[in-house]
């Protein structure tokens, strides 16, 4: 039988610091397997299933940046960054690009597991899409969504300019349909890390959103709200290709 806990890839080129950190994992209930580089990493991530990954910014060959935004991109797991204390200008990057959450150096093992656990326990909480998306382009209620383009098309044809918070909220609605989101699962669905995103609501958001698409955005009927949970995005959504 699979062992069910959480498994962590610890990647840093420093050996100390990887092998006493997976040492401490494991002795606190998760599993845990290290790579010293980014390469090691992604043949890592090839071969076992992760749950989170704890990545070192600064290392030789491809930087942790590099893998971070791989993974925020490919949607494949959460990330919690390494970073040395004065690297304000790289944190805020990991961030920008996604991260979930860092931890600077020298770090407690304590303070990074229970971050770690939280990471987990929010993550795990986000609803899974509804069915993949195999196709580029997404239509709802007449409207038309080109993903790669970030182009919205209204029912007759014209583009509707959307903000980076607004798409990242209307791809979180499309690709979960008919599903309830709290704001915290809308947070990190639409990567709301940011100092950027934190300082706006994700209320505000969601009523800029409608001001776009709704008929009527004091009644709306494509993005409900659901008293006590959150907001559900009620139209069918299909894809197609080019």
């Amino acid at each position: 039988m699979s062992d069910p806990s959480p498994h962590i890839l610890v990647v840093d080129d420093h050996r100390d610091i990887r092998e006493t950190l997976a040492r401490y994992l494991v002795k606190n209930g998760l599993r845990a397997t290290v790579a010293e580089n980014a390469a090691q990493a992604r043949k890592t991530l090839k071969a076992a299933s992760i749950d989170l990954v704890v990545l070192d910014i600064m290392m030789p060959g491809e930087d942790g940046l590099s893998l971070c935004r791989h993974l925020v991109e490919t949607g494949s797991m959460p990330v919690i960054l390494l970073t040395a204390m004065a690297d304000d200008t790289d944190r805020v990057i990991g961030l920008e690009i996604g991260a979930d959450d860092y931890v600077t150096k020298p770090f407690n093992p304590r303070e990074l597991l229970a971050r770690i656990r939280a990471v987990l326990r929010r993550t795990s909480l986000v609803p899974k899409e509804r069915d993949p998306i195999e196709h580029d382009r997404l239509h709802f209620d007449g409207w038309s969504l080109n993903v790669s383009r970030r182009e919205l098309l209204d029912p007759e044809g014209t583009s509707v300019a959307l903000s980076s918070g607004e798409f990242q909220l209307l791809c979180a609605f499309l690709k979960r349909p008919k599903m309830v989101l709290n704001r915290d699962q809308l947070m990190d669905l639409t990567t709301g890390r940011t100092p950027a995103v934190f300082d706006r609501s994700i209320d505000n958001q969601v009523s800029r959103l409608r001001r776009k698409i709704e008929i009527d955005p004091k009644d709306p009927k494509l993005i409900k709200t659901v008293w006590g949970g959150g907001y559900m995005f009620t139209a069918e959504v299909r894809d197609t290709a080019e």
